[in-house]
């Protein structure tokens, strides 16, 4: 504002003035001293300005030294979670081993949330004009409104970005820990303030729900195909798509305990099935990013079969199919890419042995990044198209994400190496 010839035209945005144009600018602003020098009235004011609350501090001080709720706030302040949450999602584990069940990964996300609000306090949920369908809310998160400040959830209204940025605002406050949700397609709106997310190390989770074709008639314009590579290509965001209510469980205890970084929480519309985690590895995998389900045959492995989310129940039943022809099968779940990469060389290569080139993933987007995990032998079931409108387990047949398919393309990579 003020310089001669610059000011209004797009030669302020982002190059200096130069001494012709700043000094134009200082005499039309009625700046008359000298650069680097801050005249005495200004100096005052800004001084007065940083003591003028010392006393209002000192006062808050004291008053929360003998306030009764001081460790509390204390500790919510500080980003450390309460004693018995771990207590509660391990009683949380125990009750699904024992009721297994057949669920929609979203609707698991809210049953680990029912535990988690009861006993965190300091969450503070919401969505995008998609509570009913996102499941963000349990019976501890009453709207926040005008007359009634306590409520914790918050009604964000059709306002993706907004969603986000606010969080991001929540976080940066600190003294809470802020999740939101919606369609995992609409990320592509939210995805501003999602990477500030992780530039600027924030605890914000984002719930991201009807992750694949699988959400069936609402079709191609909701259904996310490259949406998993793009969120996975954010520095500092870890990206988990569980397999079960167990895995679901396990990825609510890693994105509330990372507190440097944002986590993207993805689930499914469908149900699916809980494995038994008797016969499998446990869920507490998760937390290494990719882990071993089983090994099914007998002797060393001759093939891996490894997906995330809803396919994982294909290849579980397609290895117990070969394993019956007599095939050594590895099974693996791979619910984050981030945290399986941020394992030690070793761990990665138990879990994915070098020697074991037949490989194949599943997963319901597009390949991109795969290719890291399958090597140059091994082979993909994606979606390099948009989805279709139809029911979504007809959508998933329909394109490949079957039980027949996997076990197609299993034996054409058995055949292939002999």
């Amino acid at each position: 504002f003020g310089a001669p010839k610059k000011a209004g035209t797009e030669k302020v945005h982002g190059a200096p003035l130069g001494a012709e144009e700043l000094a134009g600018a200082k005499a039309a602003l009625g700046i008359d001293y000298p650069a680097f020098e801050v005249p005495a009235h200004i100096v005052e004011a800004w001084r007065a300005a940083g003591t003028r609350s010392q006393n209002i501090r000192g006062e808050w001080e004291a008053r929360l030294a003998k306030s009764e709720k001081r460790d509390e706030f204390t500790r919510r302040m500080s980003g450390k979670l309460p004693s018995d949450f771990a207590r509660a999602m391990g009683d949380y584990k125990q009750k699904l081993a024992e009721d297994k069940p057949k669920v929609a990964s979203r609707k698991a996300s809210q049953m680990a949330l029912e535990i988690i609000n009861k006993t965190v306090p300091e969450t503070l949920a919401g969505s995008a004009d998609l509570t009913h369908s996102n499941l963000t809310n349990t019976p501890e998160t009453v709207p926040f409104q005008a007359d009634n400040r306590l409520g914790r959830y918050m009604m964000y209204g059709i306002r993706e970005h907004e969603m986000g940025a606010a969080m991001n605002g929540v976080a940066l406050h600190g003294g809470l820990i802020p999740y939101g949700g919606t369609f995992m397609v609409f990320t592509d709106y939210a995805r501003p303030a999602i990477r500030l997310s992780a530039l600027m190390e924030q605890r914000v989770i984002y719930v991201m729900t009807h992750d694949s074709i699988g959400l069936g008639e609402d079709g191609p314009t909701h259904q996310p195909v490259e949406h998993l590579a793009a969120l996975r290509a954010i520095p500092n965001m870890t990206v988990i798509r569980p397999a079960d209510a167990n895995e679901t469980r396990e990825a609510w205890l890693a994105a509330i305990r990372r507190r440097n970084a944002p986590t993207c929480l993805i689930f499914t519309r469908q149900d699916l099935p809980t494995l038994d985690r008797k016969a499998y590895a446990s869920a507490a995998g998760l937390h290494r990013g990719a882990y071993v389900l089983a090994d099914l045959g007998q002797g060393a492995p001759e093939m891996i079969l490894m997906a995330t989310g809803s396919e994982v129940s294909l290849i579980v039943e397609a290895g117990a199919k070969l394993a019956a022809e007599g095939r050594r099968v590895r099974l693996v779940s791979f619910p984050s890419w981030e945290l399986f990469a941020a394992q030690p060389k070793s761990y990665r290569e138990r879990v994915l042995p070098p020697n074991i080139t037949r490989r194949l993933a599943v997963e319901a987007g597009v390949a991109q990044g795969w290719e890291r995990w399958v090597g140059e032998d091994g082979a993909i079931i994606s979606l390099e198209r948009f989805g279709a409108s139809a029911p979504g387990d007809e959508a998933l047949k329909k394109l490949g994400f079957s039980v027949a398919n996997v076990l197609k393309q299993a034996r054409k990579l058995l055949a292939s190496r002999g």
